[in-house]
């Protein structure tokens, strides 16, 4: 049975989207099964891999609403090893529309529950706050992994996002644990950027990953090509930051593998 990451942080513009994308297409690239799931009524993760957010009828929204099965929603190899549950705008509703439904924090997890072992690995990206849809994904996955932008304010507000998980772990999933921080947009030209990373260290309790994902004129660009980086740019710096992200991510909790 795959792993399902649930990418989150409810601050926005720190790299969730971003990590998404380019995460899954390294996974992928190495091989790997995925599925990403887009849970941001922004859709960006689902233009970022190409697909018109615009012009798709079949998507995670009329999975939750229970009018579309998870399978009949699924873009499969939108990637070569890569399939899509897509997202737009219309997801922004579903909020107030899941308002009175019985156990609505579940209905992401009983929906994926045919497709999961179709899969290595599961990434689920995440609106910016702490909503019914990250509720929903965090129900739905077995560990959470937090993108933390490398500037001033970069604590502020992890832990309410801890906190959160803490919640969903005591109440809602027993199994859901922290996967670990990935630091993004390091300049590595600032004493800023390596003073965030030193007290994250220091004030954090939780794996970070070795891999930190530089800030890179590439990786901004790809997004609008619709490509993940290393398509975009295979040899970019952004690209082999994310393959490097994709080897921790594998090897996770191997001891011999460092």
């Amino acid at each position: 049975m795959g792993r399902t990451i649930v990418v989150a942080n409810q601050k926005g513009g720190v790299g969730k989207t971003t990590t998404t994308i380019n995460l899954s297409a390294a996974l992928a690239e190495l091989g790997k099964k995925v599925l990403v799931i887009d849970m941001d009524p922004q859709g960006n993760t689902t233009s970022g891999l190409g697909v018109d957010k615009e012009n798709i009828e079949k998507t995670v929204y009329e999975i939750l609403l229970g009018e579309l099965s998870a399978e009949e929603c699924l873009m499969k190899d939108v990637l070569e090893n890569l399939s899509l549950l897509p997202s737009n705008i219309n997801l922004s509703g579903a909020e107030i529309e899941l308002i009175g439904i019985e156990e609505k924090e579940f209905l992401l997890k009983k929906a994926l529950k045919n497709l999961k072992d179709s899969y290595e690995f599961i990434l689920i990206d995440c609106p910016p706050s702490l909503n019914m849809l990250t509720i929903n994904s965090m129900c739905a996955g077995d560990t959470v992994l937090v993108p933390i932008q490398c500037e001033y304010y970069a604590l502020e507000g992890l832990s309410q996002l801890i906190h959160t998980i803490d919640l969903v772990k005591e109440r809602l999933n027993p199994e859901i644990e922290i996967e670990g921080v990935v630091f993004t947009m390091y300049d590595a030209r600032t004493n800023l950027s390596l003073q965030v990373v030193e007290n994250v260290k220091e004030n954090l309790n939780q794996k970070i990953y070795k891999s930190i994902i530089p800030r890179n004129v590439r990786l901004a660009e790809a997004p609008s090509y619709g490509m993940p980086v290393t398509k975009y740019d295979t040899k970019s710096t952004g690209a082999e930051a994310y393959r490097m992200l994709a080897e921790e991510v594998i090897h996770r909790g191997e001891e011999e593998w460092q």
